[in-house]
């Protein structure tokens, strides 16, 4: 495993690690305890030091299970969690310094832990990167010791730049894959100017650059692959990357071609993200162990020529740009 900056945490984390939206069953079904657990292990024996959750993940089991199993190991693992989507309706309205207080306070308790490691607001409305006094409480938390990190988990690009304007934003978690190049193209030099940590989510357009969907497949009616591709629940961008189905299926198709047998797509997707200098760390999910380290073997492969980073871009721009690309 090899190790990157996560900008000024003063953290050094897995280039690949490990998110849990649908650790132990997120996307439909029953939450697993035992099945959580054997991924958050086999992610930590790999040499995975950082896990993402967030306190809506599984109604607080995903944060849970997270604390527990930090709490029984002896490495190092940082822990990042989320707050903010409890808020109902979600509007900024319903954004305050006492809310978001009472959610952070509720994520230490559910994971037994004294202070965490790096807390994000998850996706709030834009409005809400216009709020100075919504930042200032997590400069209060951490002088209270509750927390050791503040950053921003963002939908649109415009938001992570909002974000780079408050000083103790320290980390941005946002969409980033094969699928969805604008964040490289108009804020990765930012961040890294501003020394901000770069936290790749959905790597894979939630399972289709794994390349085993197709027009054929059917999901779980609990999964938001299945509920959410036109953003009925939240953000469509969430939801394969906001892209039409079948067009992302034929867009895989070129892309199978242009890697042929080198190396599995999703793995390719992987190490796609980390030819990127200013990403610091990516979190594809897992549903089972032999997934967590599909994902971590993908960190080494050989790293895509030239070439192939430009095709990528060019199927992009063929498939996806005219549609998306000033969405998010």
């Amino acid at each position: 495993m090899k190790y990157r900056k996560l900008g000024k945490t003063g953290m050094h984390v897995s280039e690949v690690s490990l998110g849990t939206w649908q650790v132990g069953g997120g996307w439909g079904g029953s939450f697993d305890r035992k099945a959580a657990s054997d991924i958050i292990h086999e992610a930590i024996d790999q040499g995975i030091n950082f896990i993402d959750t967030a306190d809506v993940y599984d109604a607080g089991m995903s944060e849970a299970v997270v604390g527990k199993i930090i709490r029984q190991r002896n490495e190092e693992v940082f822990v990042a969690t989320k707050c903010g989507r409890q808020i109902q309706p979600h509007t900024a309205e319903g954004y305050t310094p006492q809310v978001l207080r009472g959610y952070v306070e509720a994520s230490l308790k559910n994971m037994n832990l004294e202070s965490i490691d790096l807390i994000q607001l998850h996706c709030p409305p834009t409005e809400v990167y216009h709020r100075p006094e919504i930042f200032g409480l997590f400069e209060d938390l951490k002088k209270e010791g509750k927390i050791q990190n503040m950053g921003v988990s963002v939908e649109k690009v415009e938001e992570a730049i909002f974000a780079l304007d408050y000083q103790n934003v320290t980390t941005v978690q946002i969409i980033f894959n094969m699928f969805r190049l604008k964040p490289s193209e108009e804020f990765f030099s930012l961040a890294k100017a501003k020394d901000s940590g770069i936290i790749v989510r959905v790597p894979l357009a939630s399972g289709l650059l794994a390349g085993k969907i197709d027009e054929s497949t059917r999901f779980h009616p609990e999964d938001h692959r299945n509920f959410n591709r036109e953003g009925k629940a939240f953000d469509k961008g969430e939801t394969f990357s906001g892209i039409d189905l079948d067009q992302g299926v034929q867009a895989v198709k070129e892309l199978k071609a242009l890697f042929g047998d080198k190396a599995p797509l999703a793995a390719l997707a992987i190490r796609w993200v980390l030819m990127f200098e200013e990403v610091s760390t990516v979190i594809p999910g897992a549903s089972k162990p032999d997934q967590v380290k599909a994902n971590v073997e993908a960190a080494s492969l050989a790293p895509l020529t030239g070439k192939e980073m430009d095709t990528v871009a060019d199927i992009y721009n063929k498939y996806f740009k005219a549609e998306i690309h000033e969405k998010w």
